[in-house]
């Protein structure tokens, strides 16, 4: 093809040659001799795409100088063909004595030029899709051209190490199954190149909305709970911050249209100038009506982001929701890294596999949900086997989470903290930093000091998380193990609660047979038969080599919905307190602003709260099968459903869901059993939530809700008969009713039960939690102040002396509660005080 022709059609043979790897030969005639060169794709010559290596032209300039060009490459100067600043083509010397870097000067007559292309007659043909062939040198100058890798990043050293970074022109895949925290990983990437490094990135959701992304970005920023982010709550911190990221943030562009396919990817991504990284979030392994990018459909879109990648020669990482071999070999990608849940509950493990070399290197992180990120765990330890355990991060969980909810006060951001108290905790974050366990080691004495003594804390999340931290800091000192971080950390049941046997007892072996005939209420016999019983036929044990697949891993004990929760305008502290039998512990103690103007606290107490749940609770007596995303709750099925976070407007009740809330996945949907879809169904009935929130996923059987009912009606007429003769006799039996409901799921391996259905054993827990939460909203919708809800029993309301709220019945019976009023500013009695 002439020069001008080639003129006239260069975005054209630009798009050929970008698109089909297309090489053209292009001639003008000079006034001493005829100029040919090619213009060819950038596979041609990898050198091309080293920033200011060689001359480079936007299109529409190159267009205009177009003759100039082809002389200068003629003559042995390559010209870069740019599409803004991306480097899309390259024009390169045709004839073989052209002092070229891609030419052969030994190359015979008839062959082709090093680095040039052939068709089968050995002639160059613009007409066919030709064969692009390189010599070791080309290879050798573009890694000499290229340097040290500047490419993307994680941010996460270990993990950073064992990848060598995001290579340019690479398809990465991050797989993992739901709730590993797979996106997370694509976020982190995004978060890194972006705001760290000021570098252009597109991110794709597939799934999360442009409202979500920025969410998870500034809770993994500043720290703040993303729960508590979706529902528009701010401090001033995050504010500032959030600021800050509007103004440093033009470099990450989202793109969270409908309907968004991988096509739409591959067409947006060479118009963005500058561009670093294409991150895809979400690929969904089920198949949904409303993403092209899941099910059947994730094959075909694979390879267009990969074919996107090597064009453009940047990298493109996309996140898969699943963690199944036979869909990965499918997806075929360069890198493959896949997220895997280890015994140790603070980390998860990284492989990082290469599809020619198999796996290359693994590394560890720490999963920290509730600030939607990855905290750095290190990588793999040399020489271990895969299916060994790493040696656990420095400290312990309660001193990681101290040394993060004190970050905001001992980076300065924050004021409030006595300077020696500042001074120890910075000390504490320094030495978690570095290992030192030496250090950690130092500081004991130092910590719990600090935790010991009562800290006047603002009254702000960052005041309340930290006061929670230092709270469960002391708890682990004193009992040697992780306490929970919550507002009435321990039991917080009365002396008569079978709930609080349940607390205190812990399964021995020989606790899953029969009770002796001598026992005074053989708990146990009456679960199992009331099970046997059943014309469902149910399903009792869950085979152990099936409990690993399934809807079983889905099932945490974060599905319970227990409320942690005190009023916004309340004052919660946790003060020493010495028993009687001389052991130290912490007791809540409520400030009540003078806005709520006379009254006491009054503390509720409920009997019986789990017993009393089996009376109707909703569950599956047989197999839970995959039932996918819904359209609507069907009232007929009960079992596990996933489920956006439903935005709660009310300051003056605690969310329906309870703690669910504070561990999402990272799209920010929960798993809730059907007492709390029921729950919410109710609630949008009656107008107090705008609408349902979508059931992106479930697993669901033909619904039963009495099951457990002959095994209450049991435990109802014999607590009424034994809680009058107390004793020994009542104690006994509070302690047999608390391990028949533990038995339904044993937590540890080696316990024998003639049970093992997590879903039932939730399933009670939760309908307990949604009793519990639906009387104290009754009372709230009557007027009276609730001051605290928390556990499935316990609430304090704000009333005149001596006046419970009218919604509880005072009795000793299931259901029915105690009452008890103390005065502002005293301590709240707990369990046997």
């Amino acid at each position: 093809m002439n020069a001008s022709d080639a003129r006239r059609d260069l975005y054209a043979l630009v798009k050929r040659a970008e698109d089909d790897g297309v090489t053209t030969l292009i001639h003008r005639m000079g006034s001493k001799r005829e100029d040919r060169v090619l213009l060819a794709p950038l596979d041609r010559f990898p050198a091309a795409r080293k920033a200011d290596a060689f001359p480079s032209w936007a299109l529409s300039a190159a267009q205009k100088d177009f003759g100039t060009l082809v002389s200068r490459a003629a003559s042995g100067q390559p010209q870069v063909l740019r599409r803004n600043t991306t480097p899309i083509a390259v024009l390169l010397p045709a004839d073989p004595h052209t002092s070229t870097p891609s030419s052969d000067p030994a190359a015979p007559s008839g062959a082709a030029p090093a680095g040039g292309a052939v068709n089968s007659q050995g002639q160059q043909n613009r007409e066919s899709a030709q064969r692009r062939l390189a010599t070791l040198g080309d290879a050798i100058g573009s890694v000499l051209t290229t340097g040290p890798a500047d490419g993307p990043t994680f941010g996460l050293p270990g993990l950073d190490a064992a990848t060598g970074g995001l290579q340019p022109g690479r398809l990465t895949l991050v797989a993992a199954a739901p709730n590993v925290g797979g996106s997370l990983l694509g976020l982190a990437a995004a978060r890194t190149t972006a705001l760290a490094d000021h570098r252009t990135v597109l991110y794709a959701a597939s799934g999360p909305n442009r409202d979500d992304v920025f969410r998870r970005i500034l809770s993994a920023e500043t720290g703040g709970d993303y729960p508590r982010l979706k529902q528009g709550r701010l401090t001033d911190y995050e504010q500032d911050v959030a600021r800050q990221l509007v103004q440093a943030g033009d470099v990450l562009l989202i793109d969270d249209g409908s309907n968004l396919t991988a096509e739409d990817i591959a067409e947006t991504a060479p118009h963005m100038e500058g561009l670093a990284l294409v991150v895809v979030d979400r690929l969904q392994a089920t198949h949904s009506a409303r993403l092209p990018l899941s099910g059947n459909r994730l094959p075909d879109a694979s390879q267009i982001l990969s074919t996107l990648a090597r064009t453009l020669h940047v990298p493109v990482l996309a996140v898969v929701d699943s963690d199944d071999p036979t869909l990965l070999s499918l997806l075929d990608a360069d890198v493959l890294l896949t997220l895997t849940a280890t015994t140790d509950p603070g980390r998860v493990q990284v492989t990082v596999t290469e599809r020619d070399f198999g796996v290359i290197g693994s590394a560890y992180l720490r999963p920290d949900l509730l600030h939607a990120r990855f905290l750095d765990a290190g990588t793999a330890p040399a020489g271990r086997s895969d299916g060994e355990v790493p040696a656990r991060s420095p400290g312990s969980t309660v001193e990681r989470e101290l040394a993060e909810a004190a970050l905001p006060y001992t980076s300065g951001a924050r004021q409030g903290l006595p300077a020696s108290v500042t001074h120890v905790l910075a000390a504490l974050r320094t030495a978690l930093a570095g290992g030192d366990m030496e250090a950690l080691g130092e500081l004991g004495p130092s910590l719990a000091e600090v935790a010991a003594a009562p800290l006047l804390l603002p009254d702000t999340d960052e005041g309340r998380r930290l006061a929670a931290a230092l709270n469960a800091y002391t708890t682990a000192g004193t009992t040697g193990q992780s306490a929970a971080v919550r507002f009435g950390a321990d039991s917080g049941h009365g002396p008569d609660d079978e709930d609080d046997a349940e607390a205190e007892v812990e399964l021995q072996p020989g606790d899953e047979e029969d009770e002796p005939e001598s026992a005074p209420f053989p708990a146990l016999k009456l679960l199992k038969d009331a099970v046997a019983r059943s014309k469902m036929h149910p399903i009792p044990v869950i085979r152990a080599e099936d409990r690993e697949s399934g809807p079983w891993p889905l099932v945490s004990e974060d599905m319970d919905g227990e409320p942690r929760w005190v009023h916004p305008d309340v004052t919660s502290t946790r003060v020493p307190y010495i028993r009687e039998n001389g052991k130290r512990v912490r007791r809540d103690q409520l400030d009540v602003p003078d806005a709520f103007g006379e009254g006491v606290l009054c503390l509720i107490d409920r009997n019986g709260s789990y017993p009393s749940a089996c009376s109707a609770v909703p569950l599956a007596p047989n197999k839970l099968l995959h039932t996918g995303s819904l359209e609507a709750f069907d009232k007929a099925s009960a079992g596990i459903y996933l489920i956006d976070i439903p935005e709660w407007p009310r300051t003056d009740m605690p969310h329906p869901l309870g703690r669910i809330i504070d561990r999402p996945d990272e799209q920010g949907r929960v798993w809730v059993t059907t007492p709390h879809i029921k729950q919410l169904v109710k609630l949008v009935r009656e107008g107090h939530l705008a609408a349902m929130p979508a059931i992106h996923d479930s697993w669901t059987g033909k619904a039963n809700e009495s099951l457990f009912k002959p095994f209450y009606e049991a435990a109802r007429k014999a607590r009424i008969e034994l809680v009058q003769a107390g004793g020994e006799p009542y104690k006994a039996y509070k302690t047999r009713l608390s391990i028949a409901l533990r038995l339904l799921w044993p937590k540890r391996a080696e316990q024998r039960s003639p049970f093992w259905r997590p879903d039932w054993r939730m399933s009670m827990v939760a309908e307990a939690s949604v009793r519990h939460w639906t009387v104290a909203f009754k009372a709230v919708q009557e007027g009276h102040t609730l001051i605290a809800l928390r556990n499935v029993d316990a609430a304090v309301f704000w009333t005149p002396p001596g006046t419970p709220p009218g919604t509880y019945r005072i009795g000793t019976g299931f259901g029915e509660v105690k009452a008890k009023f103390i005065q502002p500013g005293e301590m709240i009695p707990e369990g046997d005080d």
